[in-house]
């Protein structure tokens, strides 16, 4: 099978702690991707269909769960599955909602040991899947400070359960998901989150690192992989699909506000990104199912 790898940029925002998408389908039309975030997906009466996580591929029963760590290559594709009622829960955050000072206390090895795994991909057992549905099915009502709390409990929950799967070979480990380990980054990102509504060029992130221009463009690639200008974008994109779900406001308006001075431009990014248009991105979230950002 051949698919194009995507870089999904995810609506979540820095103030966001995850985001939980529910939705019942009938087949998946997503193609492979990856992408910065932790992802916890759950999939029911999709026996038949097949699963790629990095370079492992399998048909799937009738129940799953699966934790991919950051920018690890994963798909599910219809294949031989006939359920026109597929369910998923989707649970996406960030990779740095806890923090590695946070993860290494203690009480908190489990935990830390499973994101570690999840860098080739995680399934867990049906049992415990059937076990723990009831707590993940609330966790999409859930609202404020104690879907926080729910998430941590669920998550820890699922750190000590065995045995588990470990999906992907250990060569195939994305060099993407190792910390920036950087201040000058950390603090680029920072003005790139603040300041992405305006023109945020490469000149002033350049002057928060206190690099020069060129020093600054070959330093920020070789730590995070990308352009400063593809990660711009991709915080812009981020931030325009969340105002596409979240509001009423026109494209045009939304474009503007996420720091696109061209409408038609927005629309080329937009489309790169995401495989589809605005205007296709909301029509498809109203339609198929309800996501919920906390």
């Amino acid at each position: 099978m051949k698919e194009e790898l995507l870089r999904e940029i995810i609506p979540l925002t820095p103030s966001d702690c995850f985001t939980i998408f529910s939705r019942i389908k009938s087949e998946f039309d997503f193609p492979l991707h990856h992408h910065e975030e932790f992802e916890l997906n759950f999939i029911r009466n999709a026996r038949g269909a097949q699963r790629v996580i990095g370079n492992h591929i399998e048909e799937i029963g009738d129940l799953e769960l699966v934790l991919v760590g950051p920018n690890l290559q994963h798909g599910w594709f219809t294949h031989r599955c006939k359920s026109r009622k597929i369910e998923e829960i989707t649970v996406q955050f960030h990779r740095d909602l806890f923090p590695e000072r946070f993860l290494h206390r203690n009480q908190m090895s489990a935990l830390r040991t499973m994101f570690e795994r999840s860098l080739r991909g995680i399934l867990f057992p049906a049992k415990a899947t059937t076990a723990l549905m009831p707590r993940l099915k609330a966790l999409t009502q859930a609202q404020g400070f104690p879907s926080v709390l729910d998430l941590l409990t669920l998550l820890h929950e699922l750190s000590v359960v065995k045995p588990i799967t470990i999906l992907s070979d250990i060569a195939f480990t994305p060099k993407e998901s190792i910390a920036y380990n950087s201040r000058r980054i950390h603090r680029v990102m920072e003005f790139i989150n603040g300041n992405f509504q305006k023109t945020a060029s490469l000149e002033d992130a350049a002057a928060i690192a206190g690099m020069a221009p060129v020093s600054f463009s070959r330093f920020f690639k070789t730590r995070t992989g990308k352009t400063y200008i593809d990660t711009l974008n991709e915080i812009r994109v981020g931030n325009a699909s969340r105002m596409l779900i979240d509001t009423t406001q026109s494209i045009a308006e939304i474009a503007s506000r996420c720091g696109f001075n061209n409408l038609s431009n927005f629309n080329r990014i937009f489309k790169k990104k995401k495989i589809c248009t605005p205007k296709e991105f909301r029509e498809t979230f109203n339609a198929s199912g309800v996501r919920t950002f906390i």
